[in-house]
């Protein structure tokens, strides 16, 4: 294979309208953070730990089932059908969240919006992990990430410009009496049904996964033409062999079974652990609890919204970084990178709310928490986790590891604003710390490299 004959834009392309689904999935998941501040007073729980953390993290439920639903159907109906039904409830969640006039129907938009968080958070890696060649790989998976990032800033960068000014020390009363109360934080969750629309329409237009495809011979023709546009006759030739060869060692259906052999149980107790560590590394707290943590530095309502776009701003900078480098330099070396730098910079951390050290030296800490994150754990997890698993058990297998993911993220998400209260913000932070110390020695230990390698020779490689 050589990469002049690759078809370069098409794949991008095709990359890029896949990924929308990680741009839906950064901003639906973020943009609760910023409107935190006013849905709050609006639905009478301010002040109340347990159902704030509710709140934040019921949109969880529906990821986690989301995440179930694409290892089911993904294998069976293809990854586009999946990806398109997570564009329409995007569309669906992003009304209703906004015209929301009770709690429990706020909470029943979030979940469904979950759903489709889970979908696409599963998919879009999936998806374009398999259709790119070995070599460049990781780059194109961390598209998705990118995208991810980018929702993030765009979800932050509107919720700043949509709330108007809020006085300092402004109590609940006066801010749900204030158009950021009454209407405000609806237009947060409105803003996103104009990028699910346009997801939805264009997941039409790209084609299934050719490595989808293969599973049904008769589908021959349709994975040579697909593989023959992205690298030419004889590239399709070559990856088209290796996908049969692959293929024609397992069983013609996909069954949940299969994930309980030996060599593809090490793999999944890998992917799961990585999945879990990503979330419990606690980097996302910053982003969906920006308002405590920015408080507790001595921050008001505004200075809180600003403070949040350049921690949004640094996270896009730094995920180009890591898009450049994660197939220069390998998975293992930014997986190790990220979770000792995290470990270092939580205890930072915590010791400065400890010391109660506030404003811009915790602020400058915080920024280079999401920089170190952001260029490794951030977009290689999930690199890792698109390409470690066989051909015909990926979409079972990397359900099982996203369903982890979003299990570890509603326990990271529920039981902040409790630790915050029993820890404090500084034993909190050293907790996240001592977790990111303990994902350090896993990745030391257990991850292999799989950098520059086609999906057929990481499944000879790890598979024995």
């Amino acid at each position: 294979m050589k990469e002049h004959k690759y078809n370069w834009n098409y794949l991008l392309i095709i990359s890029l309208v896949s990924a929308m689904g990680g741009l839906l999935f950064g901003y639906d998941w973020v943009v609760i953070g910023g409107a935190k501040p006013f849905y709050e007073p609006f639905f009478g729980i301010t002040g109340n730990p347990a159902l704030q953390g509710w709140v934040m993290s019921c949109a969880l439920i529906g990821c986690l089932a989301g995440a179930v639903l694409s290892g089911w159907f993904s294998d069976r109906f293809g990854r586009k059908r999946l990806l398109i039904l997570s564009a329409g409830l995007f569309v669906a969640a992003s009304l209703g969240t906004g015209a929301a006039a009770s709690l429990t129907a706020f909470v029943i938009f979030r979940m469904l919006g979950g759903i489709g968080i889970g979908l696409a958070s599963n998919l879009s890696p999936m998806y374009i992990a398999e259709i790119t060649p070995g070599n460049v790989r990781g780059r194109f998976v961390s598209i998705n990430q990118l995208t991810i990032v980018i929702g993030i800033l765009a979800a932050q960068l509107i919720n700043w410009r949509i709330a108007q000014p809020v006085p300092p020390g402004a109590t609940p009363a006066e801010i749900l009496a204030s158009w950021n109360g009454h209407m405000g934080w609806r237009w947060m969750f409105y803003a996103c049904t104009v990028p699910a629309a346009l997801f939805f329409i264009l997941m039409w237009f790209v084609p299934e996964s050719p490595r989808w495809l293969a599973k049904n011979r008769d589908n021959h023709q349709k994975v040579y033409k697909i593989l023959s546009r992205i690298g030419g006759n004889d590239y399709a030739d070559s990856e088209l062999a290796s996908i049969e060869e692959t293929l024609a060692t397992t069983a013609e259906k996909t069954d949940f079974r299969l994930l309980k052999q030996p060599g593809v149980t090490k793999l999944l107790i890998v992917g799961i652990v990585l999945a879990v560590f990503q979330q419990w590394c606690g980097i996302n707290v910053i982003f969906n609890y920006a308002q405590e943590i920015f408080t507790n530095a001595g921050y008001s309502v505004s200075d809180i919204l600003f403070n949040i776009v350049i921690t949004g701003s640094v996270n896009l900078i730094f995920t180009f970084i890591g898009m450049f480098t994660v197939d220069k330099f390998g998975r293992k070396a930014l997986m190790l990178l990220g979770s000792g730098g995290l470990a270092g910079i939580f205890a930072v951390i915590g010791s400065m709310y400890f010391f109660k050290l506030q404003g811009l030296p915790l602020l400058i800490m915080v920024v280079v928490a999401i920089a170190c994150y952001a260029m490794s754990l951030a977009p290689v997890t999930w690199v890792v986790l698109s390409e470690i698993f066989p051909n015909r058990i990926r979409g079972a297998a990397l359900s099982v590891a996203t369903f982890s993911l979003w299990a570890a993220c509603f326990v990271l998400t529920y039981t902040f604003p409790v630790l915050n209260q029993v820890l404090k913000a500084s034993g909190t932070f050293w907790l996240y710390g001592f977790i990111c110390l303990l994902g350090f020695l896993f990745i030391l230990k257990k991850l292999p490299e799989t950098k520059g390698k086609s999906l057929e020779e990481i499944e000879h490689e790890l598979i024995k």
